[in-house]
């Protein structure tokens, strides 16, 4: 009985955040990774051995560090990378892109033994990190309501009974409104008929085979490394990376940055053969597990990141089935549980945002920056917000610093 209370009250929490995050990173950046290779005319064999490669790349950085670090660090595919991919990949091989996602991940393991990066971060104010993070979740939020408005019939009717069942379960028991969000809708889809996909959409039966890596032998040219390696590098420094420290040091987490950053390089160059482009620290799926809903006590978080990992290492023997899946699930089913499932997060970020009243306007810059989505030059919203943040901190903060209260 003892041991059944200890599962129920310290493991099964974490576990079960680590399933919903888990969950979430499988519809929308899944979907962007198959785009990609459909894009570049990869073949399936070709697709299921790159997102087989990024599952257990993914789940074994997770596992690894979680444990060793005691915290809930996980790990993902570079989603704003598969965008870039989505339009980059026209014009090389396989092998050639195999080339550059390899020199991409020893240029992250080069910048994590430098500690630059770790130097970096020392700088920033925890307030502009958490204004980032809040800006970066902010559109997930919206487009838990938004996607009422989609074409599937039912999809408003769906969207408001999936918050209230949430709303219904978080007033008692918090940790549960999520799953009983998810469950209204699975409900609702599979018994009510609300958001199906239209009378003449064509759905793909599923295959249940395991996963076939495929390798691919790297080739090495100087127009790949520019029109991939160089850009992915970027994208994965400033779209994941910083916003995956972020995350872990707005929640109170020591993160050690230099060896997290080498260790996601790593894996990347190991995975590159099987066509997969890389692993990072996660940032939208990471606030899920940091958060108070996986566990009150801090210390006992780090479980979500090993079951996460779990899940992704398992998945990623079943990829083929795990794409039909996902595939075959309604988005609007599936935008409202990652709204639903962020709003903690989001509600944490702007809190922590602004309780320094000195650094309220540079926060609330980056906040809005970052949310903007906007996209200059090769980077992404999130290092614009903070960088934007960061010259108004530098611009509007007192000559002196306030005194210390007593």
């Amino acid at each position: 009985m003892k041991n059944f209370k200890y599962i129920f009250k310290d493991i099964f929490p974490p576990v079960l955040a680590a399933f919903i995050a888990t969950f979430i990173s499988y519809a929308g950046p899944l979907l962007i990774v198959m785009q990609a290779a459909q894009v570049a005319h990869w073949s399936p064999t070709q697709l299921t051995s790159w997102i087989g490669g990024l599952l257990v790349g993914a789940g074994v950085c997770s596992m690894g560090m979680s444990w060793r670090y005691r915290m809930p660090i996980l790990c993902a595919w570079n989603t704003p990378g598969a965008a870039l991919l989505a339009t980059a990949l026209v014009t090389v091989s396989p092998a050639e892109a195999v080339g550059a996602y390899m020199v991409c991940g020893l240029a992250m393991v080069l910048v994590g033994i430098s500690g630059v990066f770790e130097r970096l971060m020392h700088h920033i104010p925890k307030s502009l990190c958490a204004a980032m993070l809040a800006g970066i979740l902010l559109r997930f939020g919206v487009d838990a309501f938004g996607a009422a408005r989609h074409e599937a019939t039912g999809s408003g009717w769906l969207v408001a009974l999936m918050f209230v069942a949430y709303l219904g379960v978080k007033r008692h028991s918090p940790r549960y409104a999520v799953v009983a969000s998810l469950l209204m809708g699975v409900a609702l889809w599979q018994i009510g008929g609300m958001a199906s996909p239209p009378a003449n959409a064509t759905i793909q039966p599923l295959q249940w085979s395991w996963t076939t890596p495929l390798w691919i032998t790297p080739e090495f040219t100087l127009s790949s490394m520019v029109s991939i390696g160089l850009p992915l590098f970027i994208v994965s420094l400033t779209g994941q990376q910083l916003p995956g420290i972020a995350v872990l040091r707005a929640a109170g987490y020591a993160a050690p940055t230099s060896p997290l950053i080498a260790g996601t390089g790593w894996a990347s160059v190991l995975i590159a053969p099987l066509g997969a482009h890389g692993v990072n620290l996660a940032a939208i799926t990471a606030a899920i597990c940091t958060g108070e809903e996986a566990h009150p006590q801090p210390e006992k978080r780090w479980i979500g990141g090993v079951a996460s990992g779990v899940f992704y290492a398992v998945s990623g023997c079943f990829a083929g089935v795990l794409t039909g899946v996902f595939l075959y699930l309604p988005s609007a089913l599936v935008a409202t549980v990652a709204g639903l499932a962020l709003l903690g997060a989001i509600q944490s970020g702007l809190t922590n945002a602004v309780n320094q009243p000195e650094e309220a306007e540079a926060a609330l810059v980056t906040f809005i920056v970052t949310s903007s989505n906007i996209s200059l030059l090769g980077l992404g919203s999130a290092c614009w917000g903070l960088g934007l943040g960061l010259l108004a901190y530098g611009v509007l903060r007192p000559s002196t610093p306030p005194n210390p209260a007593h």
